[in-house]
C-alpha cells in the first residue's frame, strides 16, 4: 500500500511531552543570548 501525503505527514508527529512545552515556553520567556552573554567570561 502507498502512503499518501496526509498520511506520511502525520507519521513524524507526536505529542509534545510537558518537558518540551515547558522548554519552548522558557525559550520564548526568557532572552538566554542576552542573559548569558553577561555571565560569559
Amino acid at each position: 500500500m502507498q502512503l499518501s501525503f496526509g498520511d506520511a505527514e502525520g507519521l513524524g508527529s507526536r505529542k509534545r511531552t510537558r518537558r518540551e512545552v515547558f522548554l519552548a515556553e522558557m525559550e520564548q520567556v526568557v532572552p538566554w543570548q542576552a542573559l548569558l552573554g553577561l555571565i560569559e567570561p
